[in-house]
């Protein structure tokens, strides 16, 4: 199953928190070495729309909030240029819709 077309991905998740230089959890600087930054937030959302869009979900955890699924694959910015991330969506329990979660660099997992 992919992630479908009219999932919500926040205006405010990509330019208040994935863009944003932060202490702790920081995104932004890898992010940046693909061309990501606060002066293109359309070209990450993109980004994030057109791998949804091309890789299966993963179904992940569930709770109160809804069903999660994860698509794992690599982000295009500038240049070509590509990051390996999971992205983390949520098909809410409310009313079924989809609504990006967030972004994190790719690590595998350990088994």
């Amino acid at each position: 199953m992919k992630i479908p077309d009219d999932a919500v991905i926040p205006d405010g998740k990509i330019t208040h928190y994935l863009l944003v230089l932060k202490a702790k959890d920081d995104k932004s600087q890898y992010l940046a070495q693909a061309g990501f930054t606060q002066d293109n937030p359309d070209l990450l959302k993109a980004a994030i729309r057109e791998l949804a869009n091309s890789v299966e979900a993963i179904p992940d955890i569930q709770n109160e909030y809804g069903l999660f699924f994860l698509v794992i694959g690599e982000i295009t910015g500038l240049d070509n240029r590509q990051l390996a991330v999971t992205t983390v969506w949520l098909q809410r329990a409310i009313d079924q819709k989809f609504q990006f979660i967030t972004l994190k660099p790719y690590k595998e997992r350990k088994s």
